[in-house]
């Protein structure tokens, strides 16, 4: 029995890191077209305010 106890711990610490790189490499596009939206904003304001 300690032995299946022992060979559990590596399994579930396995299926563990499976979850978590899952997670860490999803897809995260929300927001970003928005944030280059206003980056874009940015520097059209910082140049004209430059060249004037």
């Amino acid at each position: 029995m300690a032995a299946l106890a022992w060979l559990l711990i590596p399994l579930l610490a396995a299926v563990g890191a499976a979850i978590w790189g899952s997670w860490a490499g999803r897809h995260r596009t929300t927001g970003d077209v928005s944030e280059l939206a206003g980056y874009a904003r940015f520097r059209e304001a910082m140049e004209k305010e430059h060249s004037s």
